[in-house]
């Protein structure tokens, strides 16, 4: 009841707010922001004069101009190599002055709760190492603006929120992935670095859609935009209007996105919505394919011991989805995926290993993004099989030095079949060529899935100890 009177407040505080300021920036452009180096982006506003609106930037003394239209007002300011603090002047007759501006990278960070998920952690869930990481949390180059959680009905203008650099109680609110990628990011480029964080646990992909990428989905059921607070965090399209639509726009270099679990129940879908979702967010950003970077949702099962029918239908289908997700990066353009199946926690959906993720993202952003080729990103990638007898070989793309975790000769965490798709523990061992499967249960065998399970805790790596997917070498059917 609370959210739905601070919800429905929103409008009545844009509107007093118009009606006693001339120019009028979203929460994003504010003291203390990062803007992307190195870039044209763009800034804009709103304002009740119809006089021209001025722009100076202090760090090359330069001046823009535009007009208000409809009282909406939009252009594009050049920014320089990292460094500032600098200030941004806006006037429109009266003078609006954003100080202790920063220039370096921007990221957004978003998803559900493992991407929320602040560095105290969730009540009974703490994260690794958290009072070590917060309390040596400061840092004036690292600037953080977390974004309040909204559903709403048709898009918003703006996201509240504020830009705050990185201290221990500035942190502890904070996104401990976000918060980790930015650091490691920091440290690695010496340069400013900004992290939006615009995430919300325990929701579905189609709620950070809009309505245009949801309409090859006439299933789906998009609201009616009558400016109102949904009742429900997963209805379609509100989170994309309240969270997102705010901030199309300003200058990044990418996204760092987890989310799944919660369409876990539906991979196929989430195989085409997933893809769709991201094309539709660069379409609307107008800056190209900046980068897409993603987690793998880790292996997990129910802590209770006897599961719910309705959970217990999901669990077989948890494999899937982390398959859709593996997919998924052929499909998106300048995209990379963060395998965790090493961390995950067997009895929870959070993870309390953050650092990991963080670091696995950050390779992939440090080689993709930022041409640091000696950083490692990529795990073994199933390749091929061949079938000789009673022995199935499989073969991987990454895969110098491959090995099980702990120096193990076999591990356990492999399966094979026969052409009646049911599955026995195998037999796995390394070899020169890659890695040789057998069952004595299983004469002629057709396919082999490792890790393939809710909760498995992967075994295989390469010679930087980066984990592999899951995978299956069939295309049989996905359970219903």
């Amino acid at each position: 009841m609370k959210l739905k009177l601070f919800l429905g407040a929103l409008p009545l505080f844009f509107l007093s707010t118009a009606s006693w300021a001339k120019v009028v920036l979203p929460s994003v452009f504010s003291n203390g922001m990062v803007l992307q180096r190195n870039a044209d982006v763009s800034i804009w506003g709103s304002s009740d004069t119809q006089k021209e609106i001025v722009i100076n930037t202090s760090w090359n003394g330069k001046t823009y101009k535009v007009k208000a239209a409809e009282g909406q007002w939009r252009t594009k300011i050049a920014t320089p190599a990292a460094g500032g603090p600098y200030t941004i002047t806006i006037t429109d007759g009266d003078e609006t002055k954003l100080q202790d501006i920063l220039i370096g990278e921007v990221w957004i960070a978003s998803g559900q709760s493992n991407m929320e998920m602040p560095l105290r952690g969730f009540k009974d869930q703490p994260i690794s190492n958290s009072e070590e990481i917060i309390k040596n949390a400061a840092n004036n180059k690292i600037r953080l603006f977390l974004g309040e959680k909204v559903t709403w009905s048709n898009p918003l203008n703006d996201v509240k929120g504020r830009w705050q650099a990185a201290a221990p109680a500035v942190v502890t609110e904070f996104s401990a992935v976000g918060y980790g990628f930015a650091k490691i990011l920091q440290e690695k480029l010496k340069v400013p670095v900004g992290i939006i964080q615009v995430a919300w646990g325990g929701t579905l992909v189609q709620a950070w859609m809009s309505a245009k990428s949801l309409s090859p989905y006439p299933e789906v059921k998009i609201p009616e935009a009558n400016n109102a607070a949904l009742a429900d965090k997963n209805v379609a399209t509100g989170l994309f209007n309240g969270m997102i639509s705010p901030i199309i726009g300003y200058g990044i270099k990418g996204v760092i996105w987890y989310q799944g679990e919660q369409n876990r129940h539906e991979p196929e879908n989430y195989l085409k919505m997933f893809p769709d979702m991201v094309k539709d967010w660069r379409s609307r950003w107008g800056i190209g394919n900046f980068a897409f970077y993603y987690v793998q949702i880790a292996p997990y099962i129910s802590k209770t011991e006897k599961l719910s029918k309705a959970l217990e239908e999901l669990q077989p289908k948890v494999p899937f989805l982390r398959e859709a997700q593996l997919k998924a990066e052929s499909i998106i353009p300048n995209s990379g995926m963060a395998v965790i199946m090493d961390v995950g926690a067997q009895n929870t959906i959070h993870p309390p290993d953050k650092q990991t993720v963080s670091d696995r993202l950050s390779f992939i952003a440090l080689n993709k993004s930022y041409g640091l080729k000696n950083v490692a990103y990529q795990g073994p990638v199933y390749k091929s099989q061949s079938i000789k007898g009673t022995e199935v070989t499989l073969t991987f793309d990454h895969a110098k030095q491959l090995k099980f975790i702990g120096g193990a000769k076999e591990s356990s965490n492999f399966e094979i079949a026969g052409k009646n798709q049911v599955f026995y523990p195998a037999k796995a061992v390394i070899t020169k060529n890659g890695i040789v499967v057998s069952s004595t249960e299983v004469a002629e065998p057709v396919s082999v899935r490792y890790a393939f399970k809710a909760w498995a805790l992967g075994d295989l790596v390469n010679e930087h100890g980066l984990p592999a997917s899951s995978f299956r070498t069939d295309n049989w059917v996905v359970p219903k």
